[in-house]
This record gives C-alpha cells, structure tokens and sequence, in this order.
C-alpha cells in the first residue's frame, strides 16, 4: 500500500470525527419555537454528504449518534441519552443517517453542480423529515397535518438555507480538501 493510499482513509476517518463533532456544535445553536427547536445541526450533515464517500458520511452520522446514545451531550439543549434518541424527536436525529447517505451517493455520481448538490441534499432532508414525522405522529398519536405544522413546515425556510450554505460551503471547501488530503471525488 502506497504512502497516499493509507493517507486517504485516515483523512477520512479524520472528517467523519470533524464532521460529528461539528453536528454536536452546531446542536447547541437552537431557537427555541416549541416541541421541536430551530437549531443548526442538520448543516454538518448536509456539508458532510457533499465532502465524504457515502459509507465515510453514514460513519460520521454513527458516530453522532453513539455519542448521544451514551450520553454525551450532543444534541440540542446539551442533551444525550436513549431517552431523547428515542424520546418525540429523536426520529428527526435518527433520519440524519439515511439523509446523508442519500445526498452522499447522489453527489458522488456526478451530481457536483451547485443545483443538482441543492437538489440531493433537498431529498435527503425529505428522506429525514419522513423519519422524523413517521416517529413523531407515533409517538404522540398525532396525525399528519398536525405533525407538520408542528414539526415541518416551520422548518421549510431555515432547512433550504442549510441547504445552501451547505452546498457553497462544499464547493468551497473541496478543492482544498483534495489538495490537502488526496480525496478524489
């Protein structure tokens, strides 16, 4: 194995790290507007998809989550546990896995325009806001309109923002990446 080969997975499993440390961060960012607070958690995920390989972004994402599942405070509040993993939001944290994994794999397949990284990054918070709002209406007995008056359509505004700043943030950020790290896209 080559110098530059065994540099590429280490760099990567480096981001995974960053990348979860950042949604833990960003977490703590909230406005508070009810059940679900506004917060910037969803934005390390969006910019992790774009940067790392599907299975690198679903790592970082895992990562998060045993992080909270143990107890550590990473999620909103400065909270953590099994209680708010699995508490009335925790769908929405839990959906953060298959949303990067979707936004990841379709970047990576040549999806590399700023639209087409808005419009994968766009299905991947469709694919989270469905976890989120399934496991939400379970568990409070609530029904679907309800659910997303509360839980989605407050979101709309600050989610398409994310998406954005993730999408310039990745553009901007690749090429030195590459440069530093030998990641190859």
């Amino acid at each position: 194995m080559s110098k530059q080969e065994k540099r590429i997975p280490t760099m990567q499993l480096v981001l995974c790290a960053v990348f979860a440390a950042l949604t833990a961060v960003c977490a703590q960012i909230t406005i508070p507007i009810g059940t679900v607070p506004i917060s910037l958690s969803l934005l390390p995920p969006l910019l992790c998809a774009a940067l790392l390989r599907p299975r690198y972004a679903v790592l970082s994402m895992a990562v998060y989550l045993l992080m909270g599942l143990c107890g550590l405070p990473v999620f909103s509040g400065m909270s953590g546990g099994p209680g708010k993993l699995f508490g009335v939001t925790g769908g929405y944290i839990l959906g953060y896995i298959p949303c990067v994994l979707l936004a990841s794999i379709l970047i990576h397949r040549a999806w590399d325009s700023i639209i087409l990284k808005c419009t994968a990054m766009a299905l991947g918070v469709i694919v989270c806001y469905v976890f989120g709002t399934v496991w939400f209406m379970v568990i409070r007995g609530t029904d679907l309109m309800s659910t997303l008056s509360i839980c989605v359509f407050p979101f709309l505004p600050f989610d398409a923002l994310k998406i954005l700043l993730a999408a310039f943030l990745s553009d901007r950020l690749e090429k030195p990446l590459e440069k530093a790290a030998g990641i190859t896209h």
